[in-house]
């Protein structure tokens, strides 16, 4: 089941960023990444470095704290993101990726707000365009959608984990609409469209 709200477009170290560029999908050595081509991508994206921990994690004792009582250190990826609830409000929310789940917390308390183990997520859904925009779709429960400005590097993160720790491999699917349960009762479409200054993202009850 395809499964997605309003962007402004994003701005790097108060410029303008550069204008994107078809992502051809091809990893080292020539491995079709799971974008297959089909993404426009920011040079500034593209070229960037990769970090993986990009909050230093392991330094902070209160989110150690929260990933050792779950018996999971392996950090792959951190960083904060946006989290859109049910209502359409904006949340503000540290993402953490290991081998095994999805943490997200609270910046300000650093209390955990959900955990979401690999094996439940079924795919992830972002447009084709240079928005921040993706949403993770967990069949079991209501799923989740999130802006990031590393979109690109934590669903590459999400593939090759989940990859490496099954036999399994995520799916990515890249549409410009797609649906999204929002909670356990409401679903939304999201579409995405080329718009003069950026890009415009609407939402739709369904």
């Amino acid at each position: 089941m395809d499964r997605l709200k309003d962007q402004r477009r994003p701005r790097y170290d108060g410029e303008e960023p550069p204008p994107p560029e078809f992502d051809d999908g091809d990893e080292e050595g020539g491995t079709p990444g799971p974008f297959a081509g089909g993404k426009i991508r920011r040079k500034a994206s593209r070229y960037r470095e990769h970090r993986g921990d990009y909050l230093h994690v392991s330094t902070r004792p209160g989110l150690m704290k929260i990933l050792e009582k779950q018996g999971d250190t392996s950090i792959r990826f951190a960083d904060k993101v946006l989290k859109f609830t049910g209502t359409g409000k904006m949340k503000r929310r540290i993402f953490i990726l290991t081998d095994f789940a999805i943490y997200l917390i609270d910046p300000e308390s650093e209390a955990m707000t959900r955990r979401i183990g690999l094996a439940a997520v079924e795919k992830v859904c972002l447009s084709k365009l240079s928005d921040n925009f993706f949403a993770v779709i967990i069949p079991t429960e209501y799923d989740l959608l999130m802006a990031s400005t590393r979109k690109t590097e934590l669903v590459q993160v999400m593939v090759d984990v989940t990859k490496s720790a099954s036999d399994y491999e995520l799916e990515v699917l890249l549409s410009n609409r797609f649906e999204y349960n929002a909670s356990a009762s409401l679903v939304k479409e999201v579409s995405f469209e080329e718009a003069e200054g950026g890009i415009k993202t609407s939402f739709k009850w369904k």
